[in-house]
């Protein structure tokens, strides 16, 4: 991951869905790669250094969410954007209480439409 396009880390348990938005950002500039586990997204953003990281919020079957996520890259990565999105009503506590602790966060609702995403990268 290094030809001048900025580097995304798409994270979704949902594989479709981080296939899905890697492919858009793919055919629009970026250099994105689909990421499937919490644990897996902050091993890979420590070792290539996205630019950008756009994570699901909750993941079913793991006991790291993405604001977990979030908070440990931006700690290893500082420079690095990060987008959460998520289709659950109870990602606003998560939101809230990682507020509190001093992280802000931008969220995109899930299902997250290609243009939409795209608008708010700027692209």
């Amino acid at each position: 991951m290094s030809n001048g396009k900025p580097k995304v880390l798409v994270v979704d348990d949902e594989h479709v869905i981080a296939d899905t938005l890697a492919i858009i950002l793919n055919q629009n500039g970026f250099e994105a790669l689909p990421i499937y586990t919490g644990e897996d997204a902050i091993n890979r953003a420590r070792k290539l250094r996205p630019n950008l990281l756009i994570s699901d919020v909750i993941f079913k079957n793991e006991t790291i969410t993405g604001i977990d996520v979030a908070i440990q890259v931006r700690q290893s990565v500082p420079e690095c954007k990060i987008l959460l999105f998520s289709g659950q009503a109870a990602t606003a506590d998560l939101l809230e209480t990682a507020r509190a602790q001093g992280h802000e966060f931008e969220i995109l609702a899930k299902p997250v439409h290609p243009q939409d995403l795209l608008a708010k990268l700027g692209q």
